[in-house]
């Protein structure tokens, strides 16, 4: 096995993480930005009030977009096992 192809493999990794991963971090950080808005201008400083909402939604990300998400990781598990013949 060459180090290109562990390159190569190894980007494709990282690039996938990233993919998968990035829809529930927005989800997450638009959430947290919307809710940080609203203590601003209410002067409400509860701590736990940007928790409730970022789980609830983080969770419906997850809902919505875990099939999507566990096909990807499934397709690159697939490719990457189908070619071990190449790897020598």
């Amino acid at each position: 096995m060459s180090i290109e192809a562990v390159s190569d493999i190894t980007s494709e990794a990282l690039f996938l993480i990233i993919k998968v991963s990035m829809p529930v971090l927005l989800v997450s950080l638009c959430v947290g930005l919307v809710i940080s808005i609203f203590q601003t201008v209410t002067s409400i400083q509860e701590q736990t009030l940007t928790f409730v909402p970022k789980i609830v939604c983080v969770f419906l990300a997850l809902v919505l977009l875990g099939n999507w998400m566990m096909n990807s990781m499934v397709e690159f598990m697939v490719n990457l096992w189908s070619g071990f013949s190449q790897y020598r």
